[in-house]
């Protein structure tokens, strides 16, 4: 059985990370999508909210699980015996950082191998980071969010919003 497991923040989830997750249920066995928990980071949406949505995301398929991380993952891996560690590319950038990190891994555990997958076209330009910064303006972020993820966004910056009459920078 091949196994694989596809880490992110998922902070939050985009349709980008649906793409990827969504190809890569088509080639694996099993896909395990883990919700990373770094203390360094300061999340918009707690562990347990960004859990909830990609458990949402992901019902119905069968060979696709959520799973935590609070600690290295190559650490997770190896207890779970999942061999290889997927990650999403945009594009040069996501690419040179990506390939530092597998390094990294790699010298923390040979025996995890990273396999690269390139997002589709439509999702290259789509970052969680841009689009926590459109929402908290009241932007609309529809067409690069799920809809569950796109309501979540609303509820957390509409204490926030910024008086719409108000057309200064």
């Amino acid at each position: 059985m091949l196994r694989a497991a596809f880490p992110g923040s998922f902070d939050p989830p985009t349709l980008g990370h649906i793409n990827i997750i969504q190809r890569a249920a088509r080639i694996f066995d099993e896909l395990v999508v883990i919700v990373a928990e770094n203390p360094n980071k300061n999340y918009l949406f707690t562990a347990a909210e960004r859990i909830s949505a990609m458990q949402a995301l992901v019902d119905g398929q069968k060979n696709v699980r959520v799973a935590l991380c609070t600690g290295l993952i190559v650490d997770f891996l190896e207890q779970q015996r999942i061999p290889l560690l997927l990650r999403g590319v945009r594009g040069e950038g996501d690419f040179a950082y990506e390939f530092e990190i597998s390094m990294m891994n790699k010298a923390l555990n040979r025996s995890i191998e990273t396999v690269f997958m390139t997002t589709d076209p439509e999702y290259t330009v789509i970052r969680s980071s841009a689009i926590k910064e459109v929402a908290s303006f009241g932007g609309d972020v529809s067409a690069m969010v799920p809809p569950l993820v796109s309501e979540a966004l609303k509820r957390k910056f509409a204490a926030r919003q910024i008086d719409k009459t108000d057309t200064s920078c």
